[in-house]
């Protein structure tokens, strides 16, 4: 084939396609029920029992809607565990609008320093197009969840419930996106003659900002009164509270003390080593985001273990990929693509990272771990879709899966071994703002 697709090449492609009679079966079949239903592969839906060794969670799921907030709620339904076993619950949820609102703001305050910081740069900059590209964003990562918390605190969902916008973030996000870009514009101009001007352009921003995210997600309470009825009808009353005060007395893990441990298995990442993403944050000022590169083995043997000491574990994945939400499974060769294309799909871990066909793509948790011999064989996994997917919410992970798509987890540093705690206190390699390692906060 030359440079262009001449009509005899078009000519042979027909022929060749109309000859081959599993050609023709496949586009009868995808054109009538969908790939999915076509490529499943039945014996791992068969072999795939969601019955597992150790099992955490007995509480009900929760709903992002339609929002890309998957690292807060994951985040707070880890945190839950530990609440509703403090005050005596079977259900509760902190609320996701609240740290969402102080996200937005934080945010919107990161990318204006950021805007601030790189206005000698001309506009069509890497760094500076990427930065207006991907402005007013719903994802995190778990270092930007720790921030939120430890500086606004948190309070019950009552106090600041959902709203349409904090279910629905579309058109909020691209009124912000226009405001912050335009805001953008002002400060680079500003920047030109003055930074005391560009400081004073960022202030009139930030006041518009959050008069948009009151109007669509509410104001946050600055203080509530706080009363509660336990699951054996006790009456509980603590009064006044604020919501760092809140956070401080509910939440029994010590976030401060969590790391992230990453699978990037690039050649350009070596294992043992701390890595962060250029302008990946949120709270100005706070701990940058950072994760220690591992082997697989030693993600899954903490994880696994922490799973056996009773906690949940905060996890981020590349989520669409080999998921079946009708049976609520996940496995690496799910769907027969192979088969019903008659091609290869032979791209790895990481040449599917440097050639962009993965990265992570949202977080959930780990419920549970069924365990052989000490090894793993399947895990349990809460996600944030509501109880309609899934098994009630709830999906079975095979570890062929993890193996694959499963990027980072988070666990305590004081679960790591001596050089893994030391390479945290080395200086990180910096990642460029639009490597996949950061696509979670996208």
């Amino acid at each position: 084939m030359d440079k262009t697709i001449r009509s005899d090449d078009l000519e042979l492609l027909r022929k060749e396609f109309s000859a081959n009679s599993t050609y023709r079966l496949a586009q009868n079949a995808i054109t009538r029920v969908g790939l999915d239903d076509v490529a499943i592969n039945r014996e791992i839906v068969n072999a795939t029992d969601h019955a597992l060794s150790v099992s955490l969670d007995d509480w009900k799921v929760t709903n992002q809607e339609h929002s890309g907030r998957c690292w807060l709620f994951a985040g707070l339904n880890l945190l839950r565990v530990g609440a509703m076993k403090k005050m005596g619950l079977k259900e509760f949820e902190f609320s996701q609008n609240f740290l969402m609102f102080w996200d937005k703001l934080e945010r919107a305050n990161y990318f204006l320093e950021a805007v601030i910081e790189t206005a000698d740069r001309d506009v069509d900059d890497r760094t500076v197009a990427f930065l207006l590209d991907s402005v007013a964003n719903d994802g995190g990562q778990w270092n930007m969840f720790v921030a939120l918390v430890d500086k606004h605190g948190l309070v019950p969902k009552a106090f600041m419930p959902e709203t349409q916008s904090s279910s629905n973030t579309g058109r909020m996000n691209s009124v912000l996106r226009y405001l912050l870009r335009q805001g953008a514009r002002t400060l680079r101009q500003a920047c030109e003659r003055s930074e005391d001007e560009a400081r004073a352009a960022k202030a009139d921003v930030l006041a518009v900002v959050h008069r948009v995210l009151c109007m669509h997600l509410g104001t946050p309470p600055e203080h509530f009164e706080w009363q509660w009825i336990d699951s054996e009808r006790n009456f509980h009353r603590d009064g006044e509270i604020t919501p760092r005060e809140f956070a401080s007395r509910y939440v029994d893990l010590p976030i401060d003390d969590y790391v992230c441990l990453v699978h990037d298995p690039r050649p350009t990442s070596p294992v043992g080593r701390t890595f962060t993403v250029e302008y990946l944050g949120n709270v100005v000022g706070a701990p940058p985001v950072t994760y220690l590169n591992v082997d697989m083995p030693v993600m899954k043997e903490l994880a696994a273990r922490v799973l056996e000491s009773g906690e949940p574990v905060w996890f981020g994945c590349d989520v669409a990929k080999m998921m079946s939400s009708d049976f609520g499974i996940w496995d690496a060769a799910l769907f027969d693509f192979p088969a019903v294309y008659d091609t290869s799909f032979g791209l790895n871990k990481a040449e599917r990272l440097l050639y962009r066909e993965t990265q992570m793509t949202h977080a959930m948790l780990f419920t549970g771990v069924d365990l052989a011999d000490g090894r793993p064989r399947r895990w349990r996994v809460e996600n944030s879709w509501g109880k309609e997917r899934g098994k009630d919410g709830f999906y079975t992970m095979n570890d062929s899966w993890f193996d694959e798509y499963v990027f980072e987890i988070s666990a305590r540093r004081s679960l790591l071994t001596a050089e893994q705690r030391e390479a945290f206190e080395q200086p990180p390699i910096v990642l460029p703002a639009w490597d996949p390692m950061g696509a979670l906060a996208r």
